[in-house]
């Protein structure tokens, strides 16, 4: 058993009405040309992200609060499976007016929080989260991982647009927070002796200092170890969120990036991704 302690758990329901609230005004406020601005999503425009924002929301409820499981074909690749569900989506709901969009928005957005805030955050999730290669996951990860996903694709919107950010530590933070829970995972095929600590800090107000142990059959993410790192990983927090989610190419990435230590150990930060798809 490892000497170091685990990360406490997340918790972000209660933060889940103050993200929706503020993409509901920042939808409000768009023009007809603002809604057809490219994202930094290659194939989405910001009605598209909006119209994804939407259809996420009713597919989830659908299956995880109604158990209603439409038919559909036997699953053998999860990330195209999810990639055909999203483009399928977008398809229908951009056709709807902004005004008819944001209305079901905002039904779908006070349903969803309160189901997330009525869940029990230690029972097991319905959805497990894969990109941490979670098989299973208790529900204060799932809606964790809600959070980003509303998080960032609100924050595309937002940089297409031009309108300020949702960088504050109150929401970036948890967001980065569970972003950080998919090291392991990505660490996963890279060797190093066991005992060996890796160092990850986010730069800025809304970041932190995250810790990778090797231990002997895994890496494990633990509280501030009194053994020193054999890399140290910084990335400016106006950054991370699009490395976590493919929206930054990696040479733009590295460049911006300090790593001491160990390269090659410190690197792999930089091909983690937080999304499916």
């Amino acid at each position: 058993m490892s000497q170091f302690h685990e990360l406490p758990p997340i918790s972000t329901a209660h933060l889940l009405p103050k993200i929706e609230g503020l993409l509901l005004d920042l939808l409000r406020s768009l023009t007809a040309a603002e809604w057809e601005l490219q994202t930094l999503a290659p194939k989405w425009k910001v009605k598209d992200v909006a119209a994804h924002l939407l259809d996420t929301q009713l597919r989830k409820l659908s299956i995880v609060r109604d158990g209603y499981i439409p038919p559909g074909p036997l699953i053998t690749d999860l990330v195209a499976f999810i990639d055909q569900l999203n483009h399928e989506g977008v398809t229908v709901y951009r056709r709807l007016s902004p005004m008819v969009l944001i209305f079901l928005m905002e039904l779908a957005s006070r349903e969803s929080a309160a189901y997330h805030a009525s869940l029990d955050p230690f029972s097991h999730a319905a959805f497990a989260v894969s990109w941490a290669g979670e098989e299973a996951s208790l529900n204060w990860f799932d809606t964790a991982r809600e959070l980003t996903e509303r998080w960032h694709h609100q924050q595309q919107i937002r940089v297409a647009v031009g309108r300020p950010g949702i960088e504050t530590p109150e929401l970036y933070h948890p967001v980065l927070d569970c972003f950080m829970r998919a090291l392991p995972h990505t660490y996963r095929n890279i060797p190093a002796d066991p005992g060996t600590v890796l160092e990850f800090e986010i730069i800025g107000d809304c970041g932190g200092m995250w810790w990778l142990h090797r231990e002997p059959a895994a890496w494990r993410l633990v509280k501030r170890p009194p053994t020193q790192a054999i890399a140290k990983v910084a990335i400016p927090q106006e950054i991370a969120w699009r490395i976590f989610t493919k929206g930054i190419d990696r040479e733009t990435a590295t460049a911006q990036t300090r790593i001491e230590g160990k390269r090659g150990l410190g690197s792999p930060i930089l091909t983690m991704t937080a999304i499916v798809g």
